[in-house]
């Protein structure tokens, strides 16, 4: 039985991982936080600590990098390139010590940018915030570690999209949680789509690469298709929760300006809010990738993106399981 070392899984993606992949490997959980339903498998500790990484990761076959800052308000911004850049690199330098040959790493299509033309795998890497642009430069970490040795080495990558599912609190959590509220408002036309892909999804094809090692460097996007537009997933909510969901339209300019406000409220009080111009401005953008590599080389989702919602809807608003 391979030993898998799970960097960053005490979260809702490691945790969805474990649970489908238990019996198959023998895995250990590195993190800086307790595991909630894993916590005789985990050790503390933090991708920036180089100590820790050397002494935890021997006599491991695997690593699966989940580590990183990722959400837009994190401050200070230095933060983004410590973990996902400075971390990635400390967790290579493990490897190198305990003669380590294989990683499979998380990044994500902010790499692209916004308001791309469906990117796939070869698109030119354009990211607009801090968070794309340390993720970018850990891939490029990633791929100079993996030329050294190419013919023994095995490095995956796998860039998903907005990730959501059963216990995340994240943005799509947050925007479902408006839209069933019945106090949501759409900001622009809602015709924009949004590439997004299910926990139990992505949790899935980690485990695939995870069955399917070899030597040789290869990166997918990964993406539930297709793609639903905001006013799509707004009648995905109303079909899944049987209630009408009334919802009013903002101008895409009132909405930045609000953004703004939120913006110049957050620097005077010192205080993060759920509505800044950045999130505006994500709203709005069309987030479409190609995924067909992904899902053309064996791998078959066990959900559609549709039952992926459905599930997520009734377990968070209508089993009451918050």
């Amino acid at each position: 039985m391979k030993n898998i070392s799970l960097i960053g899984a005490s979260g809702f993606v490691g945790t969805r991982l474990i649970d489908i992949s238990k019996k198959e490997f023998c895995i250990s959980i590195l993190d800086k936080n307790p595991s909630e339903k894993h916590s005789e498998i985990v050790t503390i500790g933090d991708v920036r600590d180089q100590k820790f990484l050397n002494e935890n990761l021997k006599n491991q076959d695997t690593v699966v990098l989940l580590a990183a800052e990722h959400r837009d308000d994190v401050s200070p911004v230095s933060l983004y390139f410590d973990v996902n850049v400075q971390g990635t690199k400390n967790v290579l330098e493990a490897m190198d010590k305990n003669r380590m040959k294989n990683i499979i790493f998380t990044s994500s299509v902010a790499v692209y940018g916004l308001n791309k033309t469906n990117p796939n795998e070869e698109h030119p890497a354009d990211p607009f915030n801090h968070y794309g642009k340390s993720k970018w430069q850990a891939e490029e970490a990633l791929r100079e570690w993996f030329q050294k040795d190419p013919e023994n080495r095995s490095l995956t990558i796998v860039r998903p999209t907005v990730i959501f599912g059963e216990n995340n609190r994240g943005n799509v959590y947050n925007l479902l949680k408006q839209i069933a509220s019945g106090k949501f408002l759409m900001v622009g036309k809602g015709n924009n789509k949004k590439s997004m892909a299910y926990v139990g999804n992505i949790a899935a094809f980690i485990k695939y690469q995870l069955e399917n090692i070899k030597p040789g460097y290869q990166v997918f996007n990964y993406i539930d298709k297709p793609d639903f537009s905001m006013n799509e997933l707004a009648s995905q909510v109303e079909t899944s929760l049987n209630k009408h969901i009334p919802s009013t339209h903002v101008p895409y300019w009132l909405g930045m300006l609000g953004g703004i406000g939120f913006d110049v409220l957050s620097f005077i009080t010192r205080k993060k809010f759920s509505v800044s111009s950045v999130r505006v401005k994500k709203f709005c953008a069309t987030t479409q990738f190609d995924a067909s590599k992904a899902h053309s080389n064996g791998f078959k989702a066990p959900y559609t993106l549709g039952e992926g919602l459905d599930n997520t809807l009734q377990y968070e608003f209508v089993n009451n399981k918050e």
